[in-house]
């Protein structure tokens, strides 16, 4: 069995909605299964220190989860067109796994959420791919051959699965946006599979 990493940060639980929908899709492949994993908010608060485990929801990740992955997907909340400070902060300090190869030719995908439909989904889905590819990650998308990418009226774009939110309480996916999600966990999902398998 390999495990593919669905690494995220939620701030309002959008993101976390599509994380459960992208490891679905990657528990959908035999002899593959999905490891959630989310990191720490970032405190303005110097001093301040957060538990090692989180109150509720998936464990924080740890520089081992990368190591024993056999694929990443990354996904965050926007912030300004970006990726959250929390995810940023998190791969900032993967110096020593891009040196040694850790993630190399591992396949890797992102996805995110919006609170209005024109929020920069396309730009933080971008920013989250650049250090997948400093990582040597093959970047993976979501194709046109996927149905519900032409016919979505929300999220969903070809650089990753995504979810727009319109208010802080509005987490529910609509179908489109969790086939998309599936979809892309099942496509990293066989890649991986594909890439473990001896020749």
């Amino acid at each position: 069995m390999i495990e593919i990493l669905v690494l995220f940060y939620s701030r309002h639980g959008s993101t976390a909605q599509l994380a459960a929908q992208i490891a679905r899709g990657v528990n959908s492949v035999d002899g593959v299964s999905a490891r959630l994993r989310t990191v720490p908010a970032v405190s303005a608060d110097t001093q301040a220190t957060a538990d090692n485990i989180p109150a509720d929801g998936p464990p924080y990740a740890s520089r081992d989860d990368l190591a024993e992955c056999a694929g990443l997907l990354l996904g965050s909340p926007t912030r300004f067109g970006n990726m959250a400070a929390p995810l940023k902060y998190f791969l900032d300090g993967t110096s020593a796994q891009w040196l040694a190869g850790t993630l190399a030719n591992k396949p890797g995908g992102v996805f995110t959420s919006t609170a209005s439909l024109h929020g920069g989904q396309e730009t933080t889905l971008l920013s989250m791919a650049l250090p997948l590819l400093h990582h040597g990650m093959l970047l993976v998308g979501v194709p046109y051959s996927e149905p519900a990418l032409t016919t979505t009226r929300s999220g969903g774009t070809p650089y990753g699965a995504s979810h727009v939110a319109y208010t802080q309480n509005e987490t529910t996916l609509s179908p489109e946006e969790s086939a998309i999600a599936q979809a892309l966990g099942a496509r990293v999902a066989r890649i991986a599979a594909t890439l473990a398998t001896p020749t």
